[in-house]
């Protein structure tokens, strides 16, 4: 026979899905309604509300709205010069007239307007500013996780505060100093303002999942005689390779979309990298909307192959740094 005794108690969870009040369980429980749900069911609450009909109808529509402005320009890069000057995009559908001049001349155009120096341009900035700020970030991340010396906490906030300095403020200062070493107008000038701008959010990011690792871990490979060369490429690099795609592909991507960098530091024609030669299109030559909107696309192609291989590791990155523990 079941009596009032034999019935376990409720769990704080069941109290707060049958929405009794607040004092409504067991002698001694407090339940505050809408504070002990697990984590899996918050999730399955989110999943839910984020699948309804709604959502998915805000999503299409934000969508639709972020895609229009690029298939405009996608069909104008593809359209006559004339006919870009005399009507819109979307009369491209009632009349479609296709020509891929546009492209060909932006490509293997004149020396006024061929994009294929500024491309290489792009390319010489972007890896090494990749390369350098990640390979710097590492060391430096190992240093402020794994080594203790004086005064160690101390200069991790101060980096970690140089996040906050605005780059309007330090090109001029940047601009003298390069002067002064002669590095005005070379690619080293661009390579190390962007290490400059990246070094304190990579050392930040990359010391967080650094720190991730369990101590035990590291522990066990210095009893094993392993030292801290060692530690950092056989134990710690192997685990950080999520983190460092996923921080490769931002800075790839910042720095190939960069113009402000660029417009600064890289403005001779022999640096100066593809966003340079747009900017001037689109700013003292605004009427060449032909080799504007091709030109625009053939900047876009690269991140967009970048972003759609390394993806995966992309969101793995940001996963692993999601969820602790």
């Amino acid at each position: 026979m079941t009596t009032a005794a034999n019935i376990p108690p409720a769990s704080p969870e069941d109290l707060v899905e049958d929405g009794r009040p607040e004092r409504g369980g067991p002698a001694g429980t407090t339940v505050v309604p809408g504070r002990r749900r697990s984590l899996g069911e918050r999730a399955a609450r989110a999943r839910t509300k984020l699948s309804s009909p709604w959502a998915s109808l805000a999503a299409v529509v934000i969508a639709v709205l972020w895609t229009t402005p690029t298939l405009g320009l996608l069909i104008t890069s593809f359209r006559p010069e004339l006919d870009i000057r005399r009507s819109g995009w979307w009369t491209f559908f009632a009349d479609p007239s296709v020509t891929l001049a546009n492209y060909e001349e932006v490509i293997t155009g004149s020396a006024t307007s061929s994009f294929a120096a500024f491309f290489v341009n792009s390319v010489v900035i972007t890896v090494p500013a990749v390369v350098i700020p990640i390979t710097l970030a590492l060391l430096a991340a190992y240093a402020f996780a794994w080594i203790d010396f004086r005064g160690r906490s101390w200069l991790f906030v101060a980096v970690f505060a140089l996040q906050i300095v605005p780059i309007q403020i330090t090109l001029i200062p940047l601009l003298t100093q390069y002067n002064q070493w002669g590095l005005s107008g070379s690619f080293w000038a661009v390579w190390l303002s962007h290490t400059i701008f990246a070094l304190p959010l990579a050392i930040f990011l990359l010391h967080n999942f650094m720190m991730d690792i369990p101590r035990t871990l590291i522990e066990a490979a210095r009893m094993d005689g392993a030292g801290h060369v060692t530690i950092f490429f056989r134990v710690l690099l192997p685990l950080l390779v999520p983190a460092i795609a996923s921080f490769a592909i931002f800075q790839f991507l910042w720095v190939w979309n960069d113009l402000l960098v660029g417009l600064t530091f890289g403005s001779n024609l022999n640096v100066a990298p593809l966003t340079v030669r747009l900017g001037e299109l689109a700013g003292t030559r605004g009427s060449e909307w032909h080799l504007l909107s091709a030109g625009a696309f053939v900047s876009m192609v690269v991140p967009m192959v970048v972003f759609l291989a390394l993806q995966r590791y992309f969101v793995r990155g940001l996963l692993a740094g999601g969820v602790k523990g």
